[in-house]
């Protein structure tokens, strides 16, 4: 498994980041085909250190069964107090209010991919002060990585570019036949009399 490309995002200094201690979020993509976003880059008592994208844990409340983030004091849905010491505590004790989504699974991977992120952030460091710099992060969702699968037409943009109408699934639109009624022929309207209601009535 090989480190591709590593993105980051240089977070503003805030009172609210400062608080945080969040310094950057970062992309990582791994072989040109898998990329996990939304990791986070945190300075820590011992340096700083990477955390993985992660979702709030929830539970439900004993009253009506609604979901809760386990830091709700009160339920959302029926307005019940919840206990507030329900979150499961890890081995020093903390109450653990997150899962990671996406996370290494053994010591090697998470320093190889962690030692990976602190030198691309260093490095955006550097780059941030230099005139004309542009931070690339958000450029994701712009599609930049279109090149690396394959494109597929649409229907709609089969449908266009054989000159098929595009507002339906159907094929090209033909001449309706003339509509016949009760036996009754139809009347020419184009050789009819210009009268209102004239060729109605014989």
């Amino acid at each position: 498994m090989d480190v591709t490309e590593i993105r980051i995002k240089l977070v503003e200094d805030t009172k609210e980041s400062r608080n945080e201690r969040l310094l950057a979020f970062c992309s990582i993509t791994f072989d040109n085909m898998f990329v996990v976003r939304d990791l986070k880059i945190i300075e820590g008592t011992r340096g700083c250190f990477v955390a993985m994208p992660s979702r709030k844990l929830t539970d439900r409340c004993p009253s009506c069964g609604g979901k809760n983030h386990l830091r709700a004091r009160f339920c959302s849905a029926c307005g019940s107090r919840l206990n507030e010491g329900r979150a499961p505590r890890d081995g020093d004790g903390r109450a653990k209010l997150h899962a990671d989504v996406a996370h290494p699974i053994n010591s090697a991977a998470r320093e190889f991919i962690q030692g990976a992120i602190i030198k691309s952030y260093k490095d955006e460091i550097v780059k941030a002060k230099q005139p004309g710099y542009v931070c690339r992060y958000d450029e994701i969702d712009a599609g930049d990585y279109d090149e690396l699968v394959p494109v597929f037409e649409t229907g709609a943009a089969v449908r266009q570019r054989d000159n098929f109408r595009t507002d339906t699934a159907h094929g090209p639109r033909s001449t309706p036949a003339p509509r016949q009624t009760s036996g009754v022929p139809t009347t020419d309207r184009t050789t009819a009399g210009r009268e209102f209601g004239a060729g109605l009535v014989d």
